[in-house]
């Protein structure tokens, strides 16, 4: 069953986006050459609290911790720790979420930690980042779930690689709804399955997460010994980018980003519904 959200409750979850853009802000800023993945997550914390939410992410499944934090070949659920220090030209994904009143937020980006990023690491990261934004203009009445994963896996497809070869497009994490938990149905593939059929229609009250994690070279994916950390199996360095997403009847809302993903969409001639807290 697909959750379908009221106007009052996607109002609800934007509350709790607002709080993940302060995470990613202040983490963002944290980001640098000595500091620790450690570091990363009490900024989190800190955030968190200071805008009466909680951490979705803290305790979920048993995690240790308040983010992820996947540096280089680590794709995702990285545990922060004290022994894992960002050196200068490394690149990090870090994936937030949290909660207001029972309702889920839940988003990631990637950054470069110093200077000196070679240039398929740059590139990289935007092609991850402009698919997810395929995928969320993609979020129209009418469209299906294929129609968000046909998106995203179109322009990573089309986006030509440094050096040659083929992006990886992980397999075996994707997006998903959102809402009264952070994880729901339906499951969101980052391309397209015969398997998977064309999926639910989506209509207003659909809320997902959006996010790609792409790779430069395999798509397959291997768990650590933790049980959590997720790396690539051919050690290739990958990256992350994710946002909550509000179907509403204006349009996407782009619940986890500061104007609603206003900007963002206007560039792909989609026009981002308001903001319910303004």
């Amino acid at each position: 069953m697909v959750q379908i959200k009221t106007p009052e409750q996607i109002a609800k979850m934007r509350e709790a986006g607002l709080v993940v853009a302060a995470i990613h802000a202040a983490t963002r800023a944290a980001a640098v050459p000595g500091a620790t993945t450690k570091d990363l997550d009490e900024v989190a914390r800190k955030v968190i609290a200071e805008h009466g939410a909680k951490s979705n992410f803290l305790g979920y499944g048993g995690f240790p911790a308040t983010i992820c934090t996947s540096v280089n070949d680590v794709v995702v659920h990285g545990i922060p720790d004290e022994a894992t220090v960002l050196t200068d030209g490394d690149i990090i994904s870090v994936d937030a979420g949290a909660v207001i009143d029972g309702w889920h937020g839940d988003a990631a980006y990637t950054v470069f930690v110093g200077g000196g990023h070679a240039p398929e690491l740059v590139e990289l990261s935007r092609v991850t980042e402009e698919s997810m934004w395929a995928g969320i203009a993609a979020m129209k009445a009418g469209n299906r779930l294929v129609d968000v994963s046909r998106a995203i896996e179109t322009y990573i497809r089309r986006q030509p690689k440094p050096g040659g070869g083929r992006y990886g497009i992980i397999e075996e994490y994707g997006g998903h709804g959102i809402g009264t938990e952070m994880h729901m149905e339906p499951h969101l593939l980052n391309y397209v399955s015969r398997k998977r059929g064309k999926g639910p229609r989506l209509v207003p009250g659909f809320c997902l997460a959006i996010e790609p994690m792409v790779s430069l070279g395999t798509p397959k994916t291997k768990v650590l010994e933790d049980e959590w950390t997720v790396i690539t199996t051919d050690g290739t360095w990958s990256s992350h980018w994710e946002h909550s997403v509000a179907l509403t009847e204006e349009g996407p809302l782009v619940l986890t980003s500061p104007d609603c993903g206003r900007a963002k969409l206007a560039e792909l001639g989609v026009t981002a519904a308001p903001d319910p807290l303004a």
